[in-house]
């Protein structure tokens, strides 16, 4: 399977981004819109279009930052918001930073790494956040019959891989989901063990 950075990158210069639904996910909307640390440190990996980041920028969270391996998808973005701090979009491998967080928001990014990857993503997102940080966000509740992302899962799957590292919070079929996922994703809430 060769998602290399050329891949991704020629994914977003032919818009053959499927899973974008150009907008904020709603379950992801609720949470932002309780959440009233805005200083808080956040982390949207394989970001892509980032309307998560859009929205939180927008919302008054200052420390927001989106790493890609998509040079063309960063570069869209801070098109489209051109006062989002160029030093917070970072044009590197989620599996190679070296930074420190509150808060981690998954969104499209677990389900498109090589699933043999995602006890690795789980042990690095743990690594990359502060003590009692936290790991929230949607995971796809469907299993699909396809060798290339999205790849799927389940609860338990996944509870195997973050169960390690995290107390699970919250993780549950999401209420708000978008039309085209409902009934499809998890919301899930999580918390670095300490």
């Amino acid at each position: 399977m060769n998602l290399s950075e050329a891949f991704w990158d020629n994914r977003y210069k032919n818009k053959d981004t499927g899973w974008d639904l150009g907008m904020i996910s709603s379950p992801l909307k609720a949470y932002f819109d309780q959440l009233t640390n805005k200083d808080s440190k956040i982390l949207i990996p394989g970001g892509g279009n980032s309307y998560e980041a859009e929205y939180l920028h927008h919302n008054g969270f200052k420390n927001v930052h989106v790493a890609d391996l998509s040079k063309t998808a960063l570069d869209n973005f801070k098109k489209r918001v051109p006062l989002f701090p160029s030093t917070h979009l970072i044009h590197r491998d989620f599996f190679d930073l070296e930074m420190s967080f509150d808060l981690i928001i998954e969104q499209t990014f677990f389900c498109a790494i090589d699933p043999k990857l995602r006890d690795s993503y789980s042990k690095k997102a743990s690594e990359l956040l502060r003590g009692n940080g936290k790991l929230v966000g949607l995971l796809f509740n469907d299993t699909f019959a396809n060798d290339t992302p999205p790849f799927g899962g389940t609860k338990t799957e996944y509870l195997s891989y973050f169960e390690p590292y995290f107390d699970i919070l919250i993780m549950e079929t999401a209420y708000n989901s978008h039309p085209k996922r409902a009934d499809r994703e998890l919301f899930f809430k999580i918390q670095k063990k300490n």
